[in-house]
């Protein structure tokens, strides 16, 4: 099945949707540790150029990274703990609502009213790490806070716990990055590990999806006997379980459970342009409290991702020439739900109506992997 016959939502098809951003989501824009008091540090997501600080006492803010006036990049300016300062001609901008507050060439008998004028800006929170800016369009218009939703919690079963986090930029658009990162059949062909699987490890799977708000959840189930990791934590002796989730836009969660112990991890893919992601990775755990977790994590994460870009990479090509993705059942069904509640989620945006659902009730996918 082609992408294309995956669409019969009035007005939105599959060209419409090919790569298109996501508006009205919380996005990861920085690494937490990488802001620090009046330093001025810059990201840019959904080709939106933004500049992340902190005021003075220390709460992130998000502005997009260009002065009102004459357009020029505000992180090339200052700030002095509650406004950015634009270097070109010294305009001041609130931190947090992008508010002006001074402009020096002005006379006192200008009737200019400068509090009118915004440079545009993001909400802005941090959660797991991670600085989040919540983009609701493109130019930083204001919004009603009170409305957005929560920023994302990765789900956390006890107070004491590890975190580690990764990142990696994909040259992708965030389609191509998203169906990779569900996709359950290149694992023993692209993964090919003696700690991982290999292709004398495939077998046939059957799991049970369900609808969840804005996505869709693999129930928690016995994991494959052919996926190495697990087995370590036989020595629990407690059953496992694992659970995982796709939300819109860009989010698949695991839950790994084992008794009172647990493991969890989040990965989201950004767009960063067009043709780049970034692809951020954040694991939480209580498990193997005397054994030194983080680095072997870190070291198999790098080079799980790795084989990932690398796949990516040399997709692109053909991608050029072939755009439209063949889609079959049932290994790629988590697929077409995705470009699915993309099409549904953007019809609601253009016509108001609530947002079908693609997925009225659980469903058994059966494949090989």
């Amino acid at each position: 099945m082609m992408m294309s016959q995956l669409f019969s939502i009035p007005g939105v098809t599959a060209s419409s949707i090919d790569g298109e951003a996501l508006w009205g989501f919380w996005y990861p824009a920085l690494r937490s540790d990488e802001l620090r008091r009046r330093a001025l540090v810059t990201s840019m997501r959904m080709e939106i150029p933004l500049v992340l600080g902190r005021d003075a006492a220390g709460k992130a803010f998000a502005l997009r990274d260009v002065c009102p006036h004459r357009a020029f990049p505000l992180s090339a300016g200052s700030c002095d703990g509650q406004t950015i300062e634009c270097t070109y001609h010294g305009w001041r901008f609130d931190a947090h609502t992008g508010q002006c507050r001074e402009i020096p060439s002005i006379t006192s008998d200008s009737k200019l009213q400068c509090e009118r004028i915004y440079a545009g800006s993001f909400p802005c929170e941090e959660r797991d790490g991670y600085v989040w800016v919540h983009l609701a369009n493109a130019e930083g218009r204001a919004v009603d806070r009170a409305a957005i939703e929560p920023v994302p919690d990765l789900p956390k079963f006890s107070e004491r716990y590890r975190i580690a986090h990764l990142t990696a930029d994909i040259t992708c658009n965030m389609d191509t990055g998203i169906t990779g990162l569900m996709d359950p059949a290149h694992g023993p062909f692209v993964h090919q590990s003696w700690y991982w699987r290999s292709r004398r490890s495939i077998r046939e799977k059957q799991k049970t999806f369900e609808p969840i708000p804005m996505g869709f959840r693999m129930s928690s189930h016995t994991p494959s006997s052919n996926s190495g990791p697990y087995k370590l934590l036989r020595i629990y002796g407690e059953a496992v379980t694992t659970q995982i989730d796709f939300v819109l836009p860009n989010m698949r969660t695991e839950q790994i459970r084992c008794g009172k112990y647990w493991f969890t991890n989040r990965t989201t893919v950004t767009p960063i342009r067009r043709d780049l992601c970034r692809l951020d990775f954040v694991a939480a755990w209580n498990l193997f409290r005397w054994f030194p977790v983080t680095p072997f994590l870190k070291a198999f994460g790098k080079r799980f991702i790795a084989q990932d870009q690398r796949v990516i990479e040399r997709q692109q090509p053909g991608l050029k020439v072939q755009p439209r993705m063949m889609l079959i059942d049932d290994a790629d069904r988590q697929a077409r739900w995705y470009f699915q509640l993309k099409a549904a989620y953007l019809a609601s945006q253009q016509t108001g109506a609530p947002m079908v659902h693609p997925l009225d009730g659980p469903v058994t996918l059966r494949w090989r992997s």
